[in-house]
């Protein structure tokens, strides 16, 4: 059993890099943005210029259209009825920018919506439906496993937090589609809207399948080549636009907002906001996603952070990313010629 949820664990979480970028514990001298970009990497080592995490990825321009219904619970902007621009990045969860598609599970969804004030709403999603354990200190430790010499030390840990074992049942059955449209992507951590009177409410919000799930077993997926998730959505938008519904969540009085292991019950209220558009993609070798650092906590007024630790440290180890794969632009693999002076 121990065995198993290493396993899991790993598949998800360091090769997938679900989210990793963890933090409220930086102002301590154990936790710093460096330890934790120090356990990630392919085997072979970092691939130079990239995202230290999900490094394979596509870049979209598209459209939120708002429907008006979010002005109920949040005074954002984005969310009073109007079309807003969205830069987008569909992404595979493997540190490896040269990753066959088969590799994980575990699909990315970063989206920018600009409004005309200015503001800006980030958001890195994943198609999990929660975290694996409930604090950042437990997640780094579950990411130490990888080196641990102690056969006894994966069970040591699950032990010690049991919420690792119920994230583990839920990835056991998790089934995986051949397409980006087919996912739901989750924020997984809890924010807060305020709306128009001032009222807080505790949110968490989807972006729903533009098509119906068509499950693939593993041997399926490996039979269609090392990036067909690419090359399928080209095709689908060589069709027509992608349409993907925004859904917002919204807890009631006793749900856990600090813990991200724990799911909220089904019944809560939903309200869709909204619908993102994909209206053409572009690599990303010189697309506009590059250079987009896909911070949670960059947040227009209306939308701020909870109690929740993790979007803190996201924040800070997403900065020292994107500082150290800037630094290393000459290595980076544009497809497009220089300029001339």
């Amino acid at each position: 059993m121990a065995k198993r949820l290493l396993i899991i664990a790993l598949v998800v979480l360091v090769v997938a890099g679900l989210l990793a970028y963890t933090g409220g514990l930086f102002t301590t001298d154990r936790l710093t943005p460096e330890l934790f970009l120090t356990r990630f990497g392919p085997p072979g080592g970092l691939a130079p210029g990239h995202r230290r995490n999900h490094a394979k990825g596509i870049c979209f321009k598209g459209d939120f259209e708002a429907n008006g219904a979010g002005t109920a619970v949040s005074r954002a902007t984005v969310f009073t009825s109007g079309h807003y621009p969205v830069v987008g990045r569909f992404n595979l969860g493997d540190p490896d920018p040269k990753a066959s598609d088969a590799t994980t599970g575990v699909r990315g969804l970063g989206i920018r919506i600009t409004t005309p004030d200015g503001r800006q709403w980030r958001s890195a999603m994943i198609n999990a439906p929660q975290f694996p354990v409930a604090t950042p200190q437990a997640f780094f430790e579950l990411l130490g496993l990888r080196t641990s010499t102690d056969p006894q030390a994966t069970a040591h840990f699950a032990a010690a937090h049991p919420e690792f074992a119920a994230f583990g049942a839920i990835a056991a059955q998790a089934k995986h589609t051949a397409s980006f449209t087919q996912e739901q992507y989750n924020s997984i951590d809890t924010f807060i809207f305020t709306d128009g009177t001032g009222q807080r409410h505790a949110v968490r919000w989807s972006v729903q399948s533009a098509d119906p799930p068509q499950t693939k077993t593993p041997d399926e997926l490996k039979a269609m080549g090392p990036d067909f998730l690419f090359a399928e959505l080209r095709k689908r938008l060589a069709a027509a636009p992608l349409r993907f519904p925004l859904n917002v969540t919204v807890a009631a009085r006793g749900d856990p907002t600090a813990d991200p292991s724990k799911p909220w019950p089904a019944d809560r209220q939903h309200v869709e906001v909204g619908v993102i558009t994909v209206q053409e993609i572009e690599d990303e070798a010189d697309g506009p996603c590059r250079d987009i650092n896909y911070d949670p906590t960059v947040l227009p007024d209306g939308i701020s952070v909870s109690d929740d630790p993790f979007p803190a440290a996201r924040s800070a180890v997403y900065a020292k990313s994107f500082d150290r794969r800037t630094a290393e632009e000459a290595d980076y693999p544009h497809t497009l010629a220089p300029v001339s002076p």
